[in-house]
């Protein structure tokens, strides 16, 4: 689950840094090459191999693309969204249909449509208004049905339903009268397995008997975020399961579903197993992967051993399969390196060959991409914090700076006691410190990883280091990682951030009064925490959708949430009991609005179901009344983040203006970054130079609200 992604002061902020504009031999990348809309994305084989599709622009509006295999450039659009654009496409397993789900201006309420790839007819498959509806399971042995799950009988939980692709005949096959989170389905999609989440926080897993549902396996309330089945295999005789329970980091189990018998296939010491490579027949497993700090994949099988040893030596490490046909000959491999264009590849398993698809986003080729290095810190109780590092390129004319672990380049781990701050990664610290960006993962059940990062490198290309780091509560790092974060929010949680800060400043990376503090969901809390509880430690913040009360955000949570309701508030605070509420309010940004003295700008969707337009509406109103300036942005036609690129590329321009005029660092000019924006700037336009004179520009020109000239420039295929 994801909530998750200030005072104006009027004074110059003096002592610029070593990133001025001008003082860069790098150029400037510009903001439609990062953020605009991909080339082409999300590659997919058909299951019988007779096709390719793929996620493109039409008419400014990413749509599915077809192609016959092997013929890439024969594609045609076979979609004709107009609003927000297709982010996920599936095939079914009929080799006919490719399935997605699109939402309405961001409320979440997912619907299923179906396309016939021939005809390209179009079926919505759940045509039911204020209903959340979730693909559970597509089958090779009934490949002309989807398990779907839809909440329409009560909004709190999800029956399942057995819909026909090609006609939206829908069936119900389970009524969630047991109140269930979800269901695990075997190869004729029938439900086989489902997890229940209990008052105290823990949770059960139940086997259905043919007859009824009995409680199959118990977790407690530590192993809760670590323990889930994965799949239930081939036959339904036996599952996978994620688990936790009697270990710290999660290891992937077999488990006999008829005794229980529960064997160890893939565990590590030093993080949880992160995903699972699957037969796409049988759904034996092939492979699993770790990531601790970058991701290491693990064969199972010893053709697949061959599979890993061809595409790292083609592709280096860091790809991942996102796409096979149903006999596995063939696979998409998709390459995510932090200084690469994201591209896509196909593998043919039996000759080994392996041929380029296409880039992502092939005007980065060639553009000043700058590494990341992955770095441990050390928090101020010891616990070990993994974290991501980008810095600027050296300023003109710089001859090279000595690394902060005792050597230049390097991607190993530093010798013990290289840091007293904790030992890292090696990487080459900059001449002179330079501004840095805290950059906070929302979630914050979720985590930071390895890979192309499409802020990081904005920002490092616009003169600012970047450190995201994975606090505690950060997923994937064992039990014990994630439970320290228990009602630690604006504690403990930030004093990991701030001692991540205290780490890079130690390092000579920045300066203690050049740091922004920037993120969405919970990081957008985050970034409200620093300015209200640490105020000096920031020189500005960035909010994207972040709550400001825990409180009211708890208490208008989706009606669908209910499931793992009782998991949430026994980690944030419970809104139920009088010592939860004082809980929740001595952690809320709201409460200590007073405090803010650093420029604050705050970006809202407006159909946010997670983290409603009343959290950000609240924390500005509370600093209009005690008259501190805010810049505040809001988006009509979002939601929790935001999708439609032309709203994506505002948001940044603004972004870039603020953190310029904060930081000192480079800024593109606004130029046409609004065409085709829902923007709308409630409070603090004067703060960000440019900004009154885009705005004016574009109320001047409302036509160019519907139509953007970054969309047409993002049609080639």
């Amino acid at each position: 689950m994801r909530f998750m992604g200030a005072a104006l002061t009027a004074l110059a902020l003096n002592g610029g840094l070593a990133v001025a504009a001008g003082k860069s031999a790098t150029h400037l990348i510009p903001r439609t090459a990062l953020f605009g809309n991909p080339v082409r994305a999300q590659a997919r084989l058909s299951p019988d191999g007779r096709y390719m599709s793929f996620l493109a622009p039409k008419n400014g509006v990413l749509n599915v693309w077809l192609a016959p295999f092997g013929k890439l450039e024969a594609a045609k659009p076979i979609t004709d969204d107009k609003k927000r654009g297709i982010r996920q496409h599936h095939w079914a397993d009929d080799g006919k249909h490719i399935l997605f789900l699109q939402d309405e201006g961001g409320d979440e309420n997912w619907r299923v449509y179906s396309v016939d790839v021939e005809t390209h007819k179009q079926v919505d498959l759940t045509p039911l208004k204020n209903v959340r509806a979730e693909i559970v399971g597509l089958s090779h042995e009934r490949p002309d049905v989807a398990l779907v799950a839809l909440n329409d009988r009560v909004p709190e939980y999800h029956d399942l339903y057995e819909i026909n692709i090609a006609t939206g005949e829908r069936k119900l096959v389970e009524r969630n009268d047991h109140e269930f989170a979800g269901y695990l389905e075997d190869l004729q999609l029938r439900p086989r397995l489902a997890v229940k989440t209990l008052a105290d926080g823990g949770g059960e897993i139940y086997r259905n008997t043919g007859k009824d549902w009995e409680v199959f396996l118990k977790y407690g309330r530590d192993d809760s975020l670590t323990t889930r089945p994965v799949v239930v295999e081939a036959g339904g005789n036996s599952a996978l399961l994620l688990s936790s329970i009697g270990r710290d980091k999660a290891a992937l189990l077999s488990v006999d579903l008829s005794n229980g018998k529960q064997t160890v296939i893939g565990e590590s010491n030093k993080a949880d197993v992160s995903e699972v490579w699957l037969d796409p027949k049988s759904r034996k497993p092939q492979a699993f992967g770790v990531e601790y700090m970058t991701t290491e994949i693990e064969p199972l099988a010893p053709a697949v051993k061959q599979d890993i040893q061809r595409l790292t030596a083609a592709l280096g490490p860091q790809f991942e399969v996102v796409s096979r046909t149903l006999d596995d000959t063939k696979w998409v491999v998709a390459v995510d390196d932090p200084v690469k264009v994201v591209s896509s590849y196909l593998y043919d398993r039996g000759s080994g060959k392996v041929t380029k698809l296409f880039d992502q986003r092939p005007e980065l080729t060639g553009a000043p991409l700058r590494p990341m290095k992955p770095v441990e810190i050390k928090a101020r109780d010891g616990l070990t914090l993994v974290g991501y590092l980008t810095l600027p390129a050296p300023a003109a004319g710089a001859s090279g700076a000595a690394s902060a672990s005792g050597g230049h380049g390097g991607g190993g781990p530093a010798a013990a006691g290289a840091s007293s701050a904790g030992a890292s990664a090696a990487f080459d610290r900059p001449d002179s410190p330079v501004p840095l960006v805290l950059d906070v993962h929302g979630g914050p059940w979720a985590r930071d990883s390895y890979g192309f990062n499409g802020e990081h490198q904005w920002l490092a290309n616009r003169g600012y280091a970047v450190l995201s780091v994975n606090y505690r509560g950060s997923t994937g790092f064992g039990k014990k990682f994630i439970n320290a974060g228990d009602h630690e929010w604006a504690r403990n949680m930030h004093n990991d951030l701030l001692d991540a800060v205290d780490w890079a400043v130690k390092e000579k990376i920045t300066q203690p009064d050049k740091v922004a503090i920037y993120g969405g969901s919970y990081g957008g809390y985050a970034t409200l925490v620093g300015l209200t509880f640490t105020p000096d430690r920031f020189a500005c913040g960035v909010d994207i959708v972040g709550p400001s009360n825990l409180f009211t955000l708890l208490n208008s949570i989706p009606p669908y949430w209910k499931s793992f309701f009782e998991d949430m508030v026994r980690r944030i605070g419970d809104p139920r009991t009088a010592e939860g509420r004082e809980l929740l309010k001595q952690r809320s940004p709201l409460t200590f609005a007073d405090k803010i003295s650093k420029p604050l700008l705050i970006a809202q969707g407006a159909n946010d179901p997670r983290v409603k337009q009343a959290e950000a509406d609240q924390i500005v109103d509370a600093m209009k009344a005690r008259k501190l300036p805010v810049t505040y942005v809001l988006y009509p036609d979002e939601g929790h983040g935001f999708a439609r690129p032309q709203n994506r590329l505002s948001f940044y321009a603004v972004a870039e203006g603020f953190l310029a005029k904060c930081l000192g660092g480079r800024a593109e000019p606004i130029g046409n970054d609004f065409a085709g924006s829902s923007l709308k700037v409630k409070d603090g336009a004067d703060y960000i130079q440019g900004l009154p004179a885009a705005l004016k520009a574009l109320e001047a020109s409302p036509e160019a609200r519907q139509q953007p000239e970054s969309a047409k420039q993002d049609e080639r295929h």
